[in-house]
């Protein structure tokens, strides 16, 4: 059974990309909502956070994807991974970020193992798009986002990880340009 992530920073066009991918592939698409599972324990992802907070908070995140992804019966692609979820954790960590690190290379070893057994390939979808405010979502602020594109393509080649991934050209801006080079990739 097919199934395919696609993974990148916020505000890239994921949830539009595997949204229209699995309607032309005739796959079920699995959303993954991190805002749900803020909102369900008292917290607002937008608000600064110790790293202790954020790394449960990001366990909570990682245990509800995983009982979404588990509950398909079908092949399906998803508009986030272990992948986005470890970018958003680490980008979180400055020079002087209090961090344990055993419980964070805990973590980020369950992503990896997660990621192995839930996906068959990972799609890395770039900063390309522009920008466009929209309520309730993740901020526009270009630096933070090519932030996390970096960290996404370092995890993507980390040894830990045993699956394909592709990179989607950021000169490849058109969803169904997006769209047909997932298909020519798989």
């Amino acid at each position: 059974m097919l199934k395919i992530g696609i993974c990148g920073g916020h505000r890239t066009g994921k949830t539009t990309l595997a949204r229209d991918t699995a309607q032309q592939l005739d796959l079920n698409f699995v959303q993954t909502s991190t805002s749900a599972v803020f909102q369900q324990h008292g917290l607002d992802p937008a608000t600064p956070m110790d790293f202790t907070t954020r790394l449960w908070i990001q366990d909570k995140i990682i245990l509800a994807a995983q009982e979404i992804w588990q509950q398909q019966q079908t092949a399906f692609i998803t508009d986030r991974t272990p992948i986005d979820f470890m970018a958003y954790t680490l980008g979180d960590i400055q020079g002087k970020t209090e961090v344990e690190f055993e419980n964070l290379e805990n973590y980020l070893n369950q992503c990896f193992e997660l990621t192995n057994s839930t996906f068959q390939h990972l799609f890395i979808l770039q900063p390309a798009i522009p920008l466009v405010y929209e309520t309730g979502k993740a901020a526009l602020n270009k630096a933070y986002i090519e932030h996390l594109n970096t960290v996404v393509l370092g995890l993507c080649h980390d040894e830990r990880l045993h699956i394909p991934v592709s990179v989607i050209p950021r000169q490849v801006m058109d969803l169904q340009q997006r769209i047909d080079w997932i298909k020519a990739a798989l």
